[in-house]
């Protein structure tokens, strides 16, 4: 393993991603600081695909409250990862 295993800190498996899956794009929650260069050669070695396009978006932590106190969730990025043709990945 190289030192991108960092990068990914999981597979999110929604409803949306169920969709994507068809179209051979995969949904990724990914280190803040993580590049989609960073993305694509880790999610590249991890599961031994040919990554085609790798689309990054940072999503913002939902407020919540508990009693009288609010507070916010932290940022996180989310990344979205198109495959070549005939490349799967086989999430559990």
């Amino acid at each position: 393993m190289s030192e991108l295993t960092w990068v990914i800190r999981a597979a999110l498996q929604t409803e949306k991603g169920t969709r994507l899956a068809k179209a051979n794009q995969y949904i990724f929650k990914v280190a803040r600081d993580a590049n989609k260069l960073q993305i694509k050669q880790a999610v590249g070695e991890l599961f031994k695909v040919k990554v085609e396009r790798v689309n990054a978006m940072m999503m913002p932590g939902k407020w919540r409250r508990l009693n009288r106190q609010r507070g916010q969730r932290p940022d996180w990025k989310k990344a979205i990862v198109t495959l070549a043709d005939g490349q799967k990945i086989e999430l559990k």
